[in-house]
């Protein structure tokens, strides 16, 4: 007999995949609606995709490589981990650039 757990967070996790592939086919649905409702929609259910699909995370992945701004712009919406990891090492390392450079303008 399995266990239950494992059954059920296969169970949950492909209840969440689905959700979320009906939030991202309804989003166009709602852009009658006045505001910005559609994006949220389709952002919410991209998560929940991206969160429970690995095959989509692969997908996504590769969208990334092929259009860097575009993926870093839409990780950074989606507020992902990643982003803000690289967010920050980025800035950190800019901070420490400008640091250098000022440090050999006053030896010069």
């Amino acid at each position: 007999m399995p266990r239950v757990n494992a059954v059920r967070s296969s169970t949950y996790r492909l209840v969440k995949l689905l959700c979320g592939g009906m939030m991202i086919l309804a989003a166009p649905l709602l852009t009658p609606v006045p505001g910005p409702a559609g994006v949220f929609v389709f952002a919410g259910g991209m998560v929940l995709v991206l969160r429970n699909s690995p095959r989509a995370r692969r997908r996504w992945g590769r969208l990334k490589r092929r259009w860097p701004r575009g993926g870093h712009f839409v990780d950074r919406m989606m507020r992902r981990r990643s982003a803000l990891r690289r967010h920050a090492r980025d800035r950190a390392a800019a901070v420490s650039q400008r640091i250098d450079s000022a440090k050999t303008e006053r030896a010069n």
